[in-house]
């Protein structure tokens, strides 16, 4: 009796282990799957934005031009080259644009900043950095800011963590000063003076960050804006000459070496994600900030040091110069690339500098975006998984504004005197916008001009019409 009474107490116990061994080995399957799970999820990418001043569409070596750009080229061989994007004519309009994912003129910023001690972009509008240091992202800008032209409304104020460069639209690249004299090099906000030229520093600055200063464990946002090719050119002999017996206008010489100093300076920063293993997981923008500038003539500035210069970049064979509505002055060369996840080839959509912010906030994971935003999250366009949509882009200058479709393209031109122009181009057909086809649609010129007022009603009241 006693005996069957102890074999029953232990059968009772071998079933309480099994029943323990099943529920531990049931735990120890659920946390595999929820672990393989958990990895198998993207990973937020790092985001590199390479952004060049004033370098125009045939300022490229991917694009036919004589100037060598061999780190672009290879961006666009292995990337997607943006066959039509577009910025605003001008640089601060662009940068503005770019980081808050809307039409700069919304912000009363329709020409380059100029004597603004101000904040420049509204403090309640959400800008892409801080948006990205919600998500979790470092965010960092090397070089040319050109949104605000003192410390307390520099890079710092609108959500970069870090920030190095130059404050305003154009230094001497050694003495790192703006052409009235004024200082305007800085780190994190508290002026400083370095000597070196200004590609050469923002190079090392970007490169010093991304192996020294992040914190490897989190993503980054890095905004490298250099100050090539725009004036004043001051490259030395060793970037000069390799286009002696090339290119016989020696102004353009300069400014073809200062595209090439620029992109030798972006194939050390390639290298780098290289060599730290972040390539895979790091997408990467090059882009410039509007189209290229024919000429300039100093007079005053830099006390007459620099210039004249009577040939800069090249925007053939589009149509005009930056600060004009027309392709010269507002479709640029870009081009992304992300290792692993892009196709190479060229996307011939409309694309705009507004849709960056959704398309990177997307990708960093956020599922609520700042309701100021209005460009659009282009990534199943660029990805292959969509092949196209409607939409229109408005782009607003200091005396003109644009609107622009796949096939059509409208241009007002103000006047303080007279009525305004109006202009329409069937840009699918003739993208050097040589005909004026305003009497032979009258139906299209008639929506298009609706349409194009309309954005313009959306626009700040107040605006900078300063010319820098």
């Amino acid at each position: 009796m006693e005996f069957k009474n102890e074999h029953k107490a232990v059968d009772f116990l071998g079933v309480e282990r099994s029943l323990c061994m099943l529920i531990l080995l049931i735990s120890l399957l659920a946390l595999s799957c929820s672990s393989s799970a958990n990895s198998q999820q993207p990973q937020q990418p790092n985001i590199l934005v390479i952004v060049a001043d004033d370098a125009g569409w045939n300022d490229v070596g991917y694009q036919g031009s004589e100037i060598e750009t061999p780190s672009i080229d290879s961006l666009a061989a292995s990337g997607v080259a943006l066959d039509r994007f577009y910025v605003a004519p001008t640089c601060s309009p662009t940068r503005a644009a770019f980081l808050t994912g809307m039409p700069a003129s919304r912000m009363g910023i329709v020409a380059p900043i100029s004597g603004r001690s101000t904040k420049a972009l509204p403090d309640s509008i959400t800008t892409l950095p801080q948006a990205l240091q919600q998500a979790g992202y470092q965010t960092a800008l090397m070089g040319k800011w050109h949104l605000g032209l003192q410390p307390q409304s520099g890079p710092g104020a609108y959500g970069f963590d870090y920030s190095y460069g130059f404050l305003h639209g154009q230094i001497d690249q050694y003495t790192h000063n703006y052409k009235n004299g004024d200082a305007s090099w800085h780190r994190n906000g508290k002026m400083i003076e370095e000597e070196g030229h200004a590609t050469d520093l923002i190079t090392r600055e970007s490169i010093d960050w991304l192996t020294q200063k992040r914190d490897p464990e989190s993503p980054f946002f890095l905004q490298v804006a250099y100050s090539a090719p725009h004036t004043p050119l001051q490259e030395e002999e060793k970037w000069k000459a390799r286009y002696k017996g090339i290119i016989s206008d020696t102004s353009r010489l300069d400014y073809a070496a200062a595209m090439t100093h620029m992109d030798a300076g972006i194939g050390q920063i390639m290298d780098v994600l290289k060599q730290e293993g972040l390539e895979e997981n790091t997408l990467v923008l090059f882009m410039s900030d509007n189209g290229a500038q024919e000429g300039w003539d100093p007079d005053w500035q830099y006390d007459g040091k620099f210039g004249p210069n009577p040939t800069l970049g090249s925007n053939k064979p589009l149509r005009d110069w930056k600060t004009s509505n027309y392709e010269g002055g507002i479709r640029v060369p870009a081009v992304l690339y992300w290792k692993g996840h892009l196709s190479a080839g060229t996307v011939s959509h409309l694309i705009s500098v507004t849709d960056w912010m959704p398309t990177f906030l997307e990708l960093a994971g956020m599922e609520e975006q700042p309701n100021s935003i209005e460009g659009q999250d282009v990534w199943p366009l660029l990805s292959g998984e969509k092949q196209q949509w409607k939409r229109d882009i408005y782009i607003r200058g200091h005396l003109q504004e644009s609107l622009i479709n796949r096939k059509w393209k409208m241009i007002r031109t103000r006047h303080k005197e007279k009525d305004p122009e109006y202009e329409l181009y069937q840009l699918a057909d003739d993208p050097q916008e040589t005909k004026n086809v305003m009497e032979e649609y009258p139906q299209k010129a008639a929506e298009m001009k609706k349409k194009l007022k309309q954005e313009f009603a959306k626009d700040a009241d107040s605006v900078n019409y300063t010319i820098n």
